[in-house]
């Protein structure tokens, strides 16, 4: 396991050393907020299933026609409250072109849950959702982390290819939470998301796992067990 190491700029501990360049891939999160939990979430799915759009309506409530394919990886975030406790998802919404592939695969550490995206009006893109995207994950990341699969693109009923209970048996198949959203009109975009936030929250909640006011621990879910990162002396900075 890498060491955790601090940020001067932020004082933000990271897991890994791809993670350090904290103002482009932290949005949101500075020295001395205040969250009791950090969860990080990937986003992943065949380019154009409208993952990038996703995570715009989520965070900032956009939607952009003209979105281009994602290069690389890019970052939101979003803060739920959950009973008495303030929840921070760090959204990585990753490129589905298949050359971004290598990139992608190093940003799967550390991950506390994903999203599964597909597109309602294509049919190959479910079955790349519930066989080379969920293999890849579950292939490069270790850890048991809870799965939303999310059938993508719900206002565009007339030129839907996947019925609604083909996702659903998918799901249901692959032990994964399911919905269908519209980044359009926002439609589930919200709800999706925050049960996949409740679901990881549950399990470390279970765990008695926290982030102190000062100090970041990062959850790691076990296929067996449940682990704490605790974070090492400073370091240096980035």
């Amino acid at each position: 396991m890498v060491p955790l190491m601090e940020c001067f700029r932020c004082g933000f501990r990271y897991l890994d050393l791809i993670s350090l360049r904290c103002l482009l891939i932290m949005p949101g999160v500075a020295k001395g907020e205040n969250f009791d939990y950090l969860f990080k979430i990937v986003l992943i799915g065949d380019s154009a299933v409208g993952k990038t759009n996703l995570l715009s309506k989520l965070t900032r409530n956009e939607f952009h026609k003209d979105s281009k394919a994602t290069i690389g990886v890019e970052f939101g975030t979003i803060t739920f409250k959950i009973g008495e406790d303030v929840v921070k998802a760090q959204i990585w919404d990753t490129a589905g072109q298949e050359r971004y592939q290598a990139i992608v695969q190093a940003y799967y550490r550390g991950t506390s849950g994903a999203a599964i995206v597909y597109d309602i009006t294509n049919k190959d893109s479910l079955k790349k959702a519930t066989g080379l995207w969920l293999k890849q994950l579950r292939d490069f990341s270790p850890n048991e982390i809870p799965i939303v699969l999310i059938g993508n693109k719900k206002d565009l009923e007339s030129d839907r290819e996947v019925p609604t209970q083909r996702g659903k048996d998918e799901a249901v198949t692959n032990e994964l939470s399911f919905f269908e959203t519209s980044a359009l009109t926002g439609e589930n975009v919200r709800d999706a998301f925050f049960e996949l936030v409740k679901i990881i929250h549950k399990r470390a909640k279970a765990q008695k796992v926290s982030i102190g006011k000062k100090k970041l621990r990062t959850v790691e879910f076990k296929r067996e067990s449940l682990r704490e990162v605790k974070p090492s002396p400073k370091k240096g900075c980035c």
